[in-house]
């Protein structure tokens, strides 16, 4: 009933059907064929009530008058109408055709249908949904190079990581602008904090290099892109062989399927691994698993070369990882690993090892050490101990003598992890790399705040260098850095 001396005004209810009977008119349906695809989204009216409804003689409850107005916007889209049929309650934006969130509807919905190759196309198509030029650059397993990967349609050479303004960005993980034509932005492309590329933006003019949405927008796009690498690759060999300088040994192929990423983190703790030569790799193997209260660690040596080595290697890993996940402690954990390689590998067959968990509350270390090099304790920047407590007998030769050491570290505190390929590693006068050299570059390296990942990629490669890049055995090292009530 309208008040005396006022217009009537139509409620919302009698607007919506208004504006769907007017809708209606324009969708070129009949009435069964409306009544058809309001039945199918679920409508419980028949034919005379929904009639009744557009004719203004009967009114309807809100679900059934947004069913009707869902079947006729669903015609009106057909026929690329602009009109549409409000809603009873406020509806949620329909998907965008531009911009970031179609960038990203866009990578999710095509790379869950395409082939690991067709990684690069759909990071193009994305990039043209922002009005940006994607282009994706992985690294190569040496950690040395910068690979553009196939699909684009260029040919550009690989971009050293060293001495590069990509190369930089991959180093220090962060976003840098490059003023060259055409101008361009340079993305870090992360898989959670493991480094695998960095990812090309090419924008339209010198201003957008520093347009802060934008910026944050392809960080956005990247690491989608980045978790994108990482899920796709098993699945075909179009993005691992880009990643390759050379072809793998038998042992190396084993090992490397069998690590973790190279690098992972939480708010409290932050990690990161590598093994050389990584095309030749054979008896060395490292693992980890985080969790919000602890973390486990654990590295191994394998004696001997080449695919023997590897499958001890593997043995242990796999051994090692069942017993974890089985929630059985660091001692059944130990046993579990004796167990596999004395009784697959009789004889004389052993591993060396450390394995290790570190309780993140309190910093306490739990750890064992089976005849392999202690681990390194860094604090302030400066080696203060070797832990050198847990020692018992290598894997597979005995399991009477076990004594799980402890160690409390301090947040900030560096735990280094090494196999004997590291400081036995020698040039062709004879000299080792030693436990002094590797000391010294730990040291300058946290004098230069580098961050484990960069520590190890350098540490790996200095390595090399010493011994002119022809490692006589695996060296391996797995750099971990405990950081309470820190975050990032």
């Amino acid at each position: 009933m309208s008040r005396v001396g006022r217009p009537d005004r139509a409620t919302p209810d009698e607007q919506q059907r208004t504006a769907l009977s007017e809708a209606y008119r324009h969708a070129d349906l009949s009435l069964e064929q409306l009544w058809t695809r309001y039945f199918a989204l679920g409508g419980n009216l028949d034919l005379i009530d929904v009639e009744a409804f557009l004719a203004g003689l009967v009114a309807l409850p809100a679900m059934e008058r947004d069913m009707l107005a869902h079947a006729v916007n669903e015609r009106l889209d057909e026929l690329r109408w602009r009109r549409r049929v409000p809603y009873s309650h406020p509806i949620r934006e329909r998907r965008p055709a531009t911009g970031p969130l179609a960038a990203l509807v866009h990578l999710l919905e095509a790379a869950g249908k395409a082939p690991p190759e067709g990684l690069a196309a759909i990071a193009a198509a994305a990039g043209r949904a922002m009005g940006v030029d994607l282009a994706v650059h992985l690294v190569d397993h040496d950690q040395r190079r910068l690979h553009l990967l196939p699909g684009t349609g260029r040919t550009d050479p690989p971009t050293p990581v060293e001495g590069t303004l990509p190369g930089r960005v991959f180093q220090t993980v962060r976003l840098l602008p490059s003023e060259a034509d055409p101008p361009r932005l340079w993305v870090p492309l992360l898989d959670g904090a493991d480094r695998l590329g960095v990812l090309e933006v090419g924008v339209r003019s010198t201003a957008d290099l520093y347009d802060p949405s934008l910026r944050e927008q392809v960080t956005w796009i990247a690491g989608l892109l980045g978790h994108l690498v990482a899920s796709m690759g098993p699945y075909g060999d179009e993005l691992e062989r880009t990643r390759r300088e050379q072809p793998r040994s038998s042992s190396a192929e084993l090992i490397w399927q069998q690590l973790p990423p190279l690098t992972a983190s939480t708010p409290a703790f932050v990690l990161a691994g590598m093994i050389e030569p990584c095309y030749e790799a054979g008896g060395d193997a490292f693992d980890y698993a985080l969790a919000e209260d602890s973390v486990s660690l654990a590295i191994f040596d394998a004696m001997g070369h080449g695919l023997p080595a590897a499958l001890m290697a593997a043995a242990a890993l796999a051994a090692y990882r069942g017993a974890r996940r089985d929630g059985r402690s660091l001692y059944d954990q130990v046993r579990a690993v004796d167990e596999v390689i004395a009784g697959t590998f009789p004889g004389s067959a052993f591993v060396t090892g450390v394995l290790a968990e570190l309780d993140v509350a309190s910093g306490r270390l739990r750890y064992v050490n089976a005849g392999h090099p202690p681990p390194l304790l860094l604090r302030g920047g400066k080696v203060v101990k070797d832990l050198g407590g847990g020692r018992r007998v290598p894997f597979g030769l005995g399991t009477a003598e076990l004594t799980v050491a402890e160690e409390v570290l301090q947040p900030g505190d560096w735990l280094v992890l090494h196999t004997d390929g590291v400081t036995e590693a020698r040039d062709p006068a004879g000299e080792w790399f030693g436990e002094g050299r590797l000391v010294d570059f730990l040291r300058r390296a946290a004098a230069a705040g580098q961050p484990p990942p960069e520590t190890v990629r350098r540490l790996t490669q200095a390595v090399l260098a010493h011994q002119h890049g022809i490692l006589q055995d695996d060296a391996s090292i797995l750099l971990a850095c405990w950081r309470r009530g820190r975050t990032g």
